[in-house]
């Protein structure tokens, strides 16, 4: 009678691959997805311009924190006038040496310590000024470029008015009815400068309000501020930051013409453009009266110039292959 016990299979040995047998072969590396920002800091880390910008800034912003410090080691104050010892016996200022570094100005005073302290004024009204300029140009920007039919028409007049404003003599006017201080200075440059902002923001807001995500954004019960703010905004940070890498200069130098002309920061306060004031009478006998304190605005004004421009072609997604690295529909091999 057949058992009804399955046959017992015996298990076929496999052969081990040989050592000098064919190799398996690897499968494609796996791609790492990259963000615009990763890409941007990418290109900007290879940028020897970029970067010595970025390190010149740094230095002049740790001058203005370290002026308090370098008055105590110097043992000079900003406005303290040394009659005596800063003063030739012709009056005349007194050049570098190991008392004054920097030399002494038409009075008798350390130049090294107002040229730190003018740097602190320089930074605050170049970042406070370009901060109030940019956040009135990007609401109103936003609210011109979303909203269409007339509140888009009278906010984009209101640029086209406050862009054909004669600059300097309108900020003279203002400031010879107002009074020069500082919170003056501050207010006439971010008057100036929003609507330059306000206008890139409207197109690039009118460009991206008719996308999907804004439809489905509006889709779902959106209020037109969050749509703004929380879904607009974000896509358009790159150019914002752009044009306020650039602006900070402009507001530095618009700073110290006011300056230069007695119309800004109110003497005995440290500024550049008052020293450079000062410095015009005095250049053909005194060189580093006029030298020291031109070459801080020159060198501060020029790197926020050039950090900007490596900014702005950092965060170009056209550019493909830049810096010595290649950039390939927004990915990386790893």
């Amino acid at each position: 009678m057949p058992s009804s016990e399955a046959p017992a299979v015996t298990p076929v040995p496999t052969k081990a691959p040989s050592p000098g047998g064919p190799k398996a072969v690897p499968g494609p590396r796996p791609i790492e997805g990259r963000s615009p920002w990763a890409l941007a800091w990418e290109r900007l880390r290879h940028d020897r311009v970029a970067i010595g910008s970025a390190l010149v800034i740094v230095l002049v912003a740790l001058m203005a924190i370290c002026a308090p410090l370098i008055a105590l080691a110097t043992g000079h104050g900003p406005d303290k006038t040394f009659p005596l010892t800063g003063l030739t016996p012709a009056g005349l200022p007194r050049p570098p040496s190991a008392t004054f570094l920097l030399g002494t100005d038409d009075l008798g005073r350390d130049l090294l310590v107002r040229v730190a302290y003018g740097a602190q004024i320089s930074l605050l009204v170049g970042v406070a000024a370009t901060g109030l300029a940019v956040a009135i140009g990007v609401v109103i920007g936003l609210v011109s470029g979303y909203f269409a039919g007339a509140v888009d028409s009278l906010l984009a007049r209101v640029m086209d008015i406050v862009l054909s404003f004669p600059l300097l003599l309108f900020a003279i006017a203002l400031v010879v009815i107002v009074g020069p201080s500082l919170l003056v200075t501050i207010f006439v440059i971010a008057f100036f400068s929003w609507a330059p902002v306000g206008r890139v923001v409207r197109g690039q807001t009118m460009a991206l309000k008719e996308r999907e995500f804004v439809e489905a954004a509006r889709a779902l019960g959106a209020r037109a501020s969050r749509v703004m703010f929380v879904e607009i905004l974000p896509n358009i940070t790159a150019p914002i930051l752009v044009y306020a890498t650039l602006l900070v200069p402009a507001s530095i130098a618009f700073e110290a013409t006011l300056s230069f002309l007695g119309l800004g920061i109110v003497p005995p306060t440290p500024d550049w453009g008052s020293m450079l004031a000062e410095a015009v009478g005095y250049y053909q006998v005194a060189w580093w009266f006029l030298v020291f304190p031109g070459g801080a605005l020159v060198a501060t004004t020029l790197a926020f110039n050039l950090l900007g421009d490596a900014v702005r072609d950092a965060l170009d997604p056209r550019a493909g292959a830049i810096f010595g690295v290649r950039v390939e529909a927004g990915a990386k091999e790893a």
